[in-house]
């Protein structure tokens, strides 16, 4: 049985004229149907395809270009911005330094200006409690000589020894050695 299927298996090697008329006739016309009808689209869709292809890298590379130059613009704003920013802190630090300075200096000119209207002040009541005992050193100075004298002395002698007292009296120790009275 080897033996028969080896012989229909040449026989479908062999060439044979009808058949292959027949298979290029055939061929012919799938051919001219297909070059007729299929091959135009086939082309014609290949060609689309090829375009809407090349629109796309065109596309691509045209969004590529805006996104870098996109991209530079943003690190150009970006660096102003920065810049911008440090100019601003650096302007609102001096600023600051200024109050700051500005504060200060006002604070110390109204503690200055404290300082000296309480200076004023012990002062004015410094003279006021010098008047007030001096007023009372001469009352009692003429108080007593009175009571020792047994009698009143007129204003001319009064005058005299109030002075003597009060000039016995050392009052800058009490007034701050600015005024001897």
């Amino acid at each position: 049985m080897l033996p028969a299927v080896v012989a229909s298996d040449a026989s479908l090697i062999t060439p044979e004229l009808g058949l292959s008329i027949w298979t290029l006739v055939t061929f012919l016309i799938v051919l001219f149907v297909l070059k007729k009808f299929a091959f135009g689209k086939i082309a014609a869709l290949l060609d689309e395809r090829r375009d809407a292809v090349r629109k796309n890298l065109e596309a691509a590379e045209h969004a590529r270009e805006e996104a870098e130059r996109l991209l530079a613009e943003y690190k150009e704003q970006l660096a102003k911005s920065r810049h911008e920013a440090s100019d601003i802190l650096e302007r609102a630090r001096t600023t600051a330094a200024e109050q700051q300075r500005q504060l200060s200096e006002e604070l110390a000119a109204e503690r200055e200006k404290g300082i000296a209207a309480a200076q004023q002040a012990i002062a004015a009541e410094t003279q006021q409690s010098l008047d007030r005992i001096k007023t009372e050193i001469a009352d009692l100075t003429l108080l007593a000589t009175e009571k020792v004298l047994g009698h009143a002395l007129n204003e001319a002698e009064q005058k005299r020894l109030v002075e003597e007292a009060l000039a016995g009296v050392d009052f800058s120790a009490l007034h701050g050695g600015a005024e001897q009275a």
